[in-house]
């Protein structure tokens, strides 16, 4: 069945799409889609995004993990390198920081009728998403290639079973959540 799925690429699009509409209305809920709400992150006075995104890490990490332990998926994950994360990281960064939305909430802040999220955010995407193609085989080829490590994940680099990674780390950002909870923030 999933492998019919796989191959079937409008049914994934209705899925993504039938996913992405709860998840974009619990961001909007949440207050994740509010430009004070991201800014007051960014300032570290309000910790909503982080406390939706680490609960999200955790259900995500538990959800895989418990998938692909019973055979259901396999995960493939994609080779990294320094260079493309610090790459990424302040692409993503400046436009986080200008606008204040990420490409999640500025699709929910879109949904919920905020301009700025249209005009700044989804043009600001396309721009920049049709400049780094433009750009990217001069990339590829240098910065971007620095500092490969592959595609090996910790469980493999530490040569330990998935679980022994995912149980600590997961008690680690449950914790963290805790922590935040109970501090006020």
């Amino acid at each position: 069945m999933l492998r019919a799925l796989h191959a079937n690429k409008p049914a994934q699009l209705l899925i993504g799409f039938l996913v992405g509409l709860p998840f974009g209305f619990l961001l909007q809920k949440g207050g994740a889609t509010q430009y004070d709400v991201i800014i007051g992150q960014l300032l570290f006075t309000d910790f909503t995004v982080v406390k939706i995104m680490l609960s999200a890490v955790v259900t995500g990490t538990l959800g895989i993990h418990l998938l692909r332990s019973l055979g259901v998926v396999r995960l493939h994950p994609k080779p990294g390198s320094l260079g493309a994360s610090v790459i990424g990281s302040l692409i993503f960064g400046l436009g986080f920081g200008s606008l204040g939305y990420c490409p999640g909430t500025v699709a929910g802040a879109v949904g919920q009728g905020s301009l700025d999220a249209l005009f700044g955010g989804v043009v600001g995407i396309l721009i920049g998403a049709g400049l780094f193609a433009h750009v990217y085989p001069r990339l590829r080829a240098g910065i971007l290639s620095w500092g490969d490590f592959g595609d090996v994940t910790l469980p493999q680099l530490l040569k330990v079973p998935p679980w022994v990674v995912v149980v600590p780390v997961v008690a680690a950002l449950i914790g963290l959540l805790w922590w935040i909870e109970s501090s006020g923030a």
